[in-house]
C-alpha cells in the first residue's frame, strides 16, 4: 500500500511537470530513454547519418552504455541529478520522436502532444520468459498497478520487432494490435551481420584478451535472478571445468547488469569476468560457444550460427516464479542441461544440431538482416517511402 502511494505521488508530480513543459514549442527532436542502451545507440547513430535533427539520450540510473556525444546530447534521467531530471522531462515534452527500450512507469503519467511518436525498442529480440500482461507476478499485484501497466503499453505508438514470432508475443504481452508493430528488425543485430565490423571488434578485443588468439571462448551469460542482488551463486563447478576444458578453452563470464558484486578471482588463466562490458554483442562475436539459461541472448547469438548450451539447473523453480515459455526444453536451439558434468559432456562430444540453430535464427530474426537501424531511422524521418522508390528505380 505504501509503495502505491509513493508511486501515485511520483506520477502526479511528473504529470504536472510534463504538462507545464508542453507549453514550450515542439521541436524536430528524437529523445531516447535508455536503460539498456544498445538498440537506441544503433538507431540514433543511423539517424544522425541521414538527419541533422536534435538527438538527446536520457540515461536512467541503470544504464551503463557509453553513448557517443558527437551523435547525441546525453542527460542523466535520475532523481539524484535534479537539474538533469527536469531537463529530461522538458525534452520528453518537446520531442517529435521518443524511443524507449524497456518498461518505464512515467509513461503512465504523460499524454504526448499530437505529432509525437513513441516507439518501444524492447531490449530482447525474442521471448523465453513471460512478461507484461502475462507475467506470473501480476497475480500478486493490485488492480491499480495492472491498470498502470496497461496505460504504459498504450503509450507505445509502435513496437519494433525482428520477427512475426516476436510480433505475436507483443500482441499478447502488451495487448498491441498489428498496426502498432514496426517490422524494421532489431537495430543492435546489425553488427552481428557486418563482417567488417566483426573483424574490427575481434582485433580490438584481442588486444585486451590475447588469449582468444590461442584458445576458444566459452561465454557464460546467465539471466537475472532476484537472489543474485544480495548473494550471487555461480552454480558452476569451475574447478571441474578447468581440469576438463582449460587446455582448449577459456571461460568468459558476463553477469546480468543488475548484479553488483564481483566474481572471486580464481583460475586467472582460465576464467575472465567480463561483466563490465556494456555491449554484449562484442562478447558474442568473439565467443565460440554460449552457455546461458533463460536470457534473450540466444535470439541474437543464433545469427552467428554458433552452438549454445542451456544451463537450466533451476528450471522447475523458474517456471513457477518467472514463467517460461511452453515446451522450453524443446524450443531452445541447443541441449538443455542441469549440471556441470552435462555441460562438459556436450562440449566434448560436440553434441549440437546446427540445423536447429539455423531454424531458430530464421524464425526469430526474419527482419534483422543487417539494415535494421537505417530502416528505423528512415521511419523516424518519414523518408522510408522515398528510399523505397529510389531503390525500385535502380532495379
Amino acid at each position: 500500500m505504501a509503495r502505491e502511494v509513493i508511486v501515485s505521488v511520483y506520477l502526479f508530480v511528473f504529470r504536472i511537470l510534463f504538462s507545464s513543459f508542453k507549453l514550450f514549442p515542439q521541436k524536430e527532436k528524437t529523445v531516447g530513454v535508455a536503460s539498456f542502451g544498445d538498440n537506441i545507440f544503433y538507431a540514433t547513430r543511423s539517424l544522425r547519418n541521414i538527419s541533422n535533427e536534435e538527438i538527446v539520450i536520457l540515461k536512467d540510473k541503470s544504464c551503463r552504455y557509453d553513448f557517443d556525444e558527437s551523435i547525441s546530447d546525453v542527460v542523466m534521467f535520475d532523481l539524484k541529478h535534479p537539474i538533469d531530471y527536469l531537463k529530461s522531462i522538458y525534452h520528453l515534452a518537446t520531442a517529435s520522436n521518443v524511443l524507449v527500450d524497456t518498461y518505464y512507469g512515467f509513461l503512465a503519467a504523460v499524454n504526448f502532444r499530437h505529432g509525437t511518436t513513441c516507439i518501444q525498442l524492447w531490449h530482447a529480440a525474442g521471448a523465453i520468459k513471460q512478461f507484461g500482461l502475462l507475467d506470473p507476478s501480476n497475480e500478486h499485484r493490485n488492480e491499480k498497478a495492472i491498470d498502470r501497466f496497461k496505460q504504459v503499453y498504450r503509450r507505445f505508438d509502435y513496437t519494433v520487432v525482428g520477427s512475426e514470432a516476436m510480433a505475436n508475443t507483443f500482441n499478447k504481452s502488451f495487448g498491441l494490435t498489428n498496426d502498432r508493430i514496426l517490422r524494421t528488425g532489431i537495430p543492435r543485430t546489425d553488427i552481428l551481420i557486418n563482417n567488417k565490423e566483426k573483424q574490427r571488434i575481434y582485433q580490438e578485443l584481442k588486444r585486451s584478451f590475447p588469449i582468444i588468439a590461442r584458445k576458444k571462448v566459452l561465454l557464460y551469460a546467465p539471466t537475472y535472478r532476484n537472489e543474485e542482488l544480495s548473494a550471487y551463486q555461480l552454480n558452476l563447478d569451475i574447478e571441474k571445468l578447468y581440469h576438463e576444458l582449460s587446455e582448449e578453452y577459456v571461460l568468459f563470464i558476463k553477469l546480468h547488469p543488475a548484479i553488483s558484486n564481483k566474481l572471486r578471482e580464481f583460475y586467472s588463466d582460465f576464467i575472465y569476468d567480463v561483466s563490465d562490458f556494456d555491449d554484449t554483442n562484442d562478447l558474442l562475436l568473439i565467443s565460440d560457444l554460449l552457455i546461458t539459461d533463460y536470457s534473450s541472448i540466444p535470439f541474437e547469438y543464433a545469427l552467428l550460427r554458433k552452438p549454445m548450451i542451456f544451463y537450466a539447473y533451476d528450471m522447475d523453480e523458474y517456471k513457477v516464479t518467472s514463467g517460461l515459455i511452453e515446451d522450453y526444453e524443446n524450443q531452445m536451439p541447443g541441449p538443455v542441461v542441469t549440471s556441470t558434468d552435462a555441460i562438459i559432456q556436450v562440449i566434448k562430444e560436440d553434441d549440437f544440431d546446427r540445423n536447429q540453430i539455423n531454424a531458430f535464427a530464421a524464425e526469430w530474426n526474419e527482419y534483422s538482416d543487417g539494415n535494421s537501424s537505417i530502416r528505423l531511422a528512415r521511419f523516424l524521418t518519414g523518408t522510408e517511402e522515398e528510399e523505397k522508390e529510389r531503390e525500385e528505380a535502380l532495379i
